[in-house]
């Protein structure tokens, strides 16, 4: 873990900037996750502990997504934390390059979604489907690039697997880079900018602080380039 992906440290949390392409956890043999990396930290910065640090996943970004991430150094934390995502406590809003012929300025999108795990993948189900959890965000249109693009602002009100990208790949809006459920016109284009990326960032965070209960508000800039290949340089 390098110094400069650590946003806040103290004795209960810590929140990091974890790059695109690297998982939040994993069990894979040799793949690097963020929490080996945190747990990796810990111990090198103190190294009498005699086992491996407490780190506690309160919430997680999939793995070609580019954001900020808060893990618990402890059980409480864990807890109280975990409540707050739950539910209302946890802020979070993101930035996507977004494409399509009808871009609307801003929109509230609700859906159940039902996730298949065999496939990694989720869909839009009728909300009378076994299984299907309701989905919903809002956005709001930023700023306009290439033609037929779009940055945008996601506020995100539940936490479902690939909920973003499903949503607004439904909605006629996909995201730029998202070779899985970004359809044919999303992927061409993709391509013709050189793509590798899908470019979606989960950018600001808020949450009330587990032990003290001061209100804590995160930023960054995305670093991958696919934000920049559409044309968004900079981050209104």
């Amino acid at each position: 873990m390098k110094h400069e992906r650590i946003l806040y440290e103290d004795n209960d949390i810590i929140v990091c900037h974890k790059p695109a392409g690297i998982a939040t956890q994993t069990a894979r043999v040799g793949q690097a996750d963020m929490v080996s990396e945190i747990a990796n930290y810990l111990k090198t910065s103190n190294p009498d502990l005699k086992t491996l640090p407490y780190v506690g996943v309160v919430h997680r970004l999939d793995q070609p997504v580019e954001g900020i991430l808060v893990f618990a150094k402890n059980k409480a934390a864990a807890a109280e934390l975990s409540r707050q995502a739950a539910g209302d406590g946890m802020k979070k809003e993101y930035l996507a390059v977004i494409c399509g012929d009808n871009l609307l300025r801003a929109g509230e999108l609700t859906d159940y979604l039902l996730k298949d795990g065999k496939t990694n993948t989720s869909r839009i189900v009728p909300s009378e489907v076994k299984g299907a959890k309701e989905a919903k965000l809002s956005y709001e249109v930023l700023s306009e690039g290439l033609p037929g693009t779009a940055l945008v602002r996601v506020r995100l009100y539940t936490g479902r697997h690939h909920q973003i990208r499903v949503q607004m790949a439904n909605a006629g809006m996909p995201l730029l880079g998202d070779r899985k459920y970004g359809g044919e016109a999303a992927a061409l284009l993709s391509s013709q900018l050189g793509m590798r990326e899908i470019a979606l960032c989960a950018y600001r965070l808020a949450f009330v602080h587990p032990r003290t209960g001061e209100r804590m508000r995160f930023e960054i800039e995305p670093e991958g380039s696919a934000f920049h290949k559409a044309g968004h340089e900079s981050i209104p």
